[in-house]
């Protein structure tokens, strides 16, 4: 959609808001150039673009008041966008709006090694965190496979995870205090320095609200000691049957391991083609469990793993015995991703979380589910704690190929909802996952996130047409589903 749709709305608002933008920010923060533009128009999932009115990248917290109060008073709709990495459009502008760039908020502004504190920007990189700890021989648990380019702001917007959530918990488990600034420009702190605090928890709320209800300046996060020792093992398995059932039986021998990832054989030749790790290439799949603690706790889970392992058929087992090896196996796994980039010319990254009794059952219907569609799909999941992250390879130059992926990402989500799981583990909904908001939740209940919005923001400016669907849109969608005779899940009766 282009920027000069409305002209004339274009060049009103661009005329009243850039003379008072200019009251406080200088003019090479304030980007308006198409040319320039280009470079906001969407995050990571690159299928939807808009160019903004305009894009800020103020460097203090008095001008991101400044900014949200110009367009409070003008009625302009305002969209904050992190490092652009987010996967489902959440941070694409909305046409003539103001895109709201935080990437000068850089600084980590304090490390607190007696409390296990860090007070950041948002715009400080994940990995950095854990770097600037280091040296107290602290760390930031989440750990999301972008780490090295993400930001913390938009960790917080998405409830961002990673390969060790299923022991340390999403985002939301490891911040203490966030500091944002209204849609009228009011400075609020949710949560405290302290491990609890008064009154409704707004910090949670905050987080994952892909910044609907606020933009977010600072934020104090929780540091953990790094564990005395941690092994990594890799099991492979020649059926898909025998890799889900293991990982449902080492969860449900209450152990919990620190990671517990789970890759098919597609996924398992590209990591090994680009990274050359040492994975099996001829295995159905491939688990990665990663166990951490004081010595003797780590050896004894080890054992208890292994030996479940074994009875379920494992070959292969490969186990670290020194931090080097550990890097190795686990640096593969995050390059998952671009390995995968290197065999199709677009991959679209679902997210969904499902009960992990159905991992072998939905990871099989996917298979079912791309042959219907004549499109690959590669497993690499976060398995312990049931986030999926299936990826249709397709080039969308081909529009048939382009319509088919699209379609077979709305199957496997109603899928996850009908056994029970949810659309999203870590990557949030923005546009990409809207209408399957609809068959999640209830009209009552959308009514209750609408009334949350309308306290934070009134008019709908922050982020409008994202993560919430309008009942409106629910309804038609619905009926589209009736229309066609896809209601309730008909292709799905057998779970």
């Amino acid at each position: 959609m282009s920027a000069s749709k409305s002209p004339n709305l274009r060049e009103h608002r661009l005329g009243r808001l850039y003379p008072l933008l200019l009251e406080q920010l200088p003019k090479d923060a304030i980007i308006t150039a198409t040319e320039e533009l280009h470079a906001y128009e969407c995050d990571a999932f690159t299928t939807m673009r808009q160019l903004p009115l305009l894009t800020v990248l103020p460097d203090s917290i008095e001008q991101v008041q400044h900014v949200m109060r110009c367009c409070h008073t003008l009625d302009i709709p305002v969209v904050a966008r992190g490092a652009g990495t987010g996967l489902t459009a959440g941070s694409m502008p909305v046409e003539n709006g103001v895109l709201l760039g935080m990437s000068k908020f850089d600084q980590i502004h304090e490390i607190d090694p007696h409390n296990r504190t860090a007070l950041i920007g948002p715009g400080v990189r994940n990995q950095a965190v854990t770097d600037a700890a280091a040296p107290y021989n602290l760390y930031f648990a989440p750990d999301p496979s972008s780490q090295l380019a993400c930001s913390v702001g938009g960790n917080v917007a998405e409830n961002a995870g990673g390969v060790h959530c299923l022991k340390y918990g999403l985002t939301v488990h490891n911040i203490l205090e966030l500091e944002i600034i209204t849609i009228e420009g009011e400075r609020i702190t949710l949560g405290s320095a302290a491990l609890d605090a008064a009154g409704y928890d707004l910090t949670a709320i905050m987080t994952g609200s892909e910044g609907l209800l606020g933009i977010v300046v600072a934020i104090r996060v929780k540091l953990l000691p790094k564990p005395a020792s941690a092994r990594v093992l890799l099991a492979a398995f020649a059926t898909i049957e025998e890799a889900g059932t293991a990982i449902a039986d080492i969860i449900g021998a209450g152990l919990i391991p620190a990671g517990l990832e789970m890759i098919d054989q597609t996924g398992i030749r590209a990591i090994e083609e680009l990274m050359h790790a040492g994975y099996p290439v001829d295995a159905a799949a491939v688990i990665i469990c990663e166990l951490d603690g004081s010595e003797a706790e780590v050896e004894d889970e080890l054992a208890s793993v292994i030996s479940i392992l074994k009875r379920l058929n494992a070959s292969d087992i490969q186990v670290s015995t020194n931090a080097e090896e550990s890097r190795r196996i686990w640096a593969a796994r995050k390059a998952a991703f671009p390995a995968l980039a290197r065999l199709a010319p677009d991959n679209y990254i679902m997210d969904g979380t499902i009960p992990r009794r159905a991992l072998a059952e939905v990871w099989t219907r996917i298979n079912e589910l791309a042959e219907e569609y004549d499109l690959p799909v590669v497993n690499v999941f976060h398995a312990g704690d049931g986030n999926m992250h299936p990826s249709i390879l397709f080039d969308s130059s081909d529009e048939d190929q382009h319509q088919r992926a699209f379609e077979l990402g709305t199957r496997i989500l109603e899928l996850c909802v009908q056994v029970g799981g949810t659309i999203s583990g870590e990557h949030g909904i923005g546009l990409e996952k809207i209408n399957q908001m609809c068959l999640q939740f209830s009209s009552h209940e959308l009514s209750q996130f609408h009334a949350l919005k309308a306290a934070f923001d009134e008019r709908n400016l922050l982020n409008p047409g994202k993560q919430i669907p309008t009942l409106a849109r629910c309804a038609e969608f619905n009926a589209m589903h009736v229309h066609h005779g896809e209601m309730p899940f008909p292709h799905l009766e057998r779970f």
